[in-house]
């Protein structure tokens, strides 16, 4: 019983080190042991480019490690099997050649020797087309050669090793795909909120955050996000309880309201849920069921015109007239503020019209909106 106690544990620490990193030096040096060797090492090498890294160890002396990688790792007769190794299958040294010849090598003598070591017993965890990640424990003088026991308790705790290994990587990608998304929502012009299926409110960027601040037209009561207006706030909670439970009817385009502050101006929310495939990692990062993006209707600054010149082929003054008539309003505007003739403008108007498709004056606010940069400075 006392041991399988100690096994559980020891597994159990292994997937601990997998959410906390700094315990694997530890747990490496238990399983070590557990398997039959003093020092133990998680560790990745490359028969065709002659190098490797030490991800994690425990026992080793610094001066050896070093010399390893930098030097010996090339004369290691051992590591073209331990490549080719199936994952998981523990292998020895003493597996792949026998020990009169071993210690004949190059690398028995100036390396292995002076530390006392007469075996290696290792299992590969991870394996790409050039290199392999594997689980290594030594064996010295004192341990002897791999026996069946230390296979068998190998075979026992290497899938525990990769899985927690494994589980580590896809922790940190998480954390760095939370990381950049983060930095991409905190530079977006619009307000965002990531609400769960509660309406209780996970995450917000900076211009949400001031909008939330501000506390009109949007505002958090006891954690959740609400609306001032009591009929909108009605509709905002239904759509975000529907977004939450995956109702069909509300689609993967979301649905959009209007809200009033009350100075009077007027802001756009749209809900976009996040329970589709592409989205669904998104919603994951924050235990989000939707976003919910508010914007004041109003036309921000286009901070590149010159795309705007580029994609329609306008002419200098033409993008003038055109930004003009974005910025300030009609004709008779524009003409005073460029000092020129209405009839000017309107050529320029018509030509304008021509190339980029417009029909209206307000088409052409309508397409600078489209070249608004969504990022702030």
């Amino acid at each position: 019983m006392a041991h399988a106690d100690e096994t559980q544990d020891l597994i159990g620490d292994i997937y601990d080190a997998a959410l906390e990193p700094s315990l694997w030096p530890e747990v490496v040096g238990r399983a070590g042991r557990f398997v039959g060797g003093q020092v133990a090492s998680i560790f990745s090498k490359s028969p065709i480019a002659g190098g490797g890294d030490v991800l994690c160890q425990s026992g080793i002396d610094p001066h050896y490690c070093r010399l390893y990688f930098e030097k010996y790792v090339k004369l290691d007769p051992a590591t073209t099997g331990q490549y080719f190794a199936e994952v998981g299958q523990p292998i020895a040294v003493s597996d792949l050649m026998p020990q009169d010849e071993l210690r004949e090598t190059r690398f028995y003598r100036e390396w292995a020797a002076p530390q006392g070591m007469v075996d290696f017993i290792s299992t590969v965890i991870d394996k790409s087309a050039t290199s392999a990640a594997l689980f290594g424990v030594f064996r010295y003088e004192a341990d002897g050669l791999t026996d069946e026991a230390a296979r068998m308790r190998m075979q026992l705790i290497a899938p525990h090793i990769r899985r927690a290994v494994q589980i580590g990587r896809l922790i940190d990608l998480r954390s760095a795909e939370a990381s950049a998304f983060a930095q991409t929502l905190e530079r977006m012009t619009c307000g965002v909120s990531l609400v769960d299926a509660l309406g209780r409110l996970v995450h917000a960027n900076a211009a949400g955050r001031q909008l939330l601040d501000a506390g009109d037209p949007l505002f958090t009561r006891d954690g959740r996000l609400a609306a001032r207006d009591g009929r909108v706030d009605q509709a905002l909670q239904d759509l975000i309880a529907r977004a939450g439970t995956r109702d069909a009817t509300l689609g993967t385009d979301g649905a959009a309201l209007l809200l009033t502050a009350q100075d009077g101006t007027h802001h756009v929310a749209h809900l976009l849920p996040l329970t589709s495939h592409a989205r669904r990692k998104t919603g994951q990062l924050y235990e989000a069921s939707a976003a919910i993006f508010l914007r004041r209707t109003r036309l921000e600054p286009v901070q590149s015109p010159e795309l705007i010149a580029r994609a329609y082929r306008l002419t200098p003054t033409e993008l003038r007239v055109l930004l003009g008539i974005v910025d300030i309003g009609g004709v008779p505007e524009v003409a005073n503020l460029l000092r020129v003739a209405e009839t000017t403008i309107k050529t320029h108007l018509r030509r304008i019209f021509i190339k980029t498709g417009a029909e209206r004056q307000a088409d052409l606010i309508k397409l600078a909106a489209g070249f608004a940069m969504p990022l702030s400075r």
